[in-house]
């Protein structure tokens, strides 16, 4: 299915969810370039949108003509990290099947736990979560049993559980993340399945979401302390992450003049 080799031993497979402003996307990219990751393979589904492009992480003319395509794995020996960075969209109807195979190649590939990154959408927040940060976590009653108490130190807020019937019965609460796309079916599939997932993600809008990146992937430091900095100030910390060449057409090309 992917890169054909197991990751017994390895500690974390970090991946995006595809969501709203592609913030997990965005962040998982700033990862890859600011840790110099190396391609280890793809990942082959027929659920995502075909898509080829141009090296998203090209640091000179001689590799910028490397093609990439919508679902590649790329690894970092040193931390034991593994990323999996998905580019295009899901092709309609076929989200669950993509799910299955991606928790599917969890468990055979044996790597010890992974790491969700998403956004929600922030106008669809209740009262609850309105306030404070707009950055939330789950854990898996696995993951939750091995780090929950981390996530208390680092005063971390979950993500709150909403009322099933709002105004008719306030009392039967469900986790409900609109925009998230895949996140809430990954998350409850690995709490059936055993498999130790967090889930980080950020009330967020559609627009310019480099910052809403940035915040996410500080967010993920915090805990996993991927980068080392000196300072808790998190524009210090959002300085150190590496900016991959793509980003410079994230909005497109700027108007032709020929338009005025």
């Amino acid at each position: 299915l992917v890169c054909g080799h197991s990751l017994t031993g390895w500690v974390l497979s970090l991946q995006p969810a595809v969501s709203v402003g592609n913030v997990g996307q965005l962040a998982v990219d700033l990862v890859i370039a600011t840790l110099h990751m190396s391609k280890a393979g793809y990942f082959y589904t027929d659920c995502l949108v075909p898509m080829v492009g141009n090296n998203p992480y090209a640091t000179a003319e001689d590799n910028s003509g490397e093609l990439s395509i919508n679902a590649e794995v790329y690894s970092l020996p040193s931390k034991k990290l593994v990323a999996l960075q998905i580019r295009s969209p899901f092709i309609k109807n076929k989200s669950r099947p993509f799910c299955e195979a991606l928790l599917s190649w969890v468990k055979s590939s044996n790597c010890a736990r992974v790491v969700l990154l998403s956004s929600s959408h922030a106008y669809q927040r209740d009262d609850e979560q309105l306030l404070g940060t707009p950055l939330r976590y789950l854990l898996t009653p696995d993951l939750e049993k091995a780090v929950g108490g981390l996530m208390q130190e680092l005063n971390w807020k979950e993500m709150e559980k909403v009322a099933a019937y709002p105004g008719i019965n306030d009392a039967e609460k469900i986790l409900h993340i609109p925009g998230g796309g895949i996140t809430k079916l990954l998350f409850t599939e690995s709490c059936s399945k055993g498999i130790q997932m967090a889930v980080l993600l950020k009330f967020c809008s559609e627009g310019d979401n480099i910052p809403d990146a940035f915040a996410l992937v500080n967010y993920l430091n915090e805990w996993l302390q991927l980068i080392k900095s000196e300072s808790k100030n998190s524009s210090d910390v959002s300085s150190q992450w590496q900016i991959p060449s793509s980003w410079r057409l994230l909005f497109g090309n700027g108007l032709p003049p020929a338009l005025f």
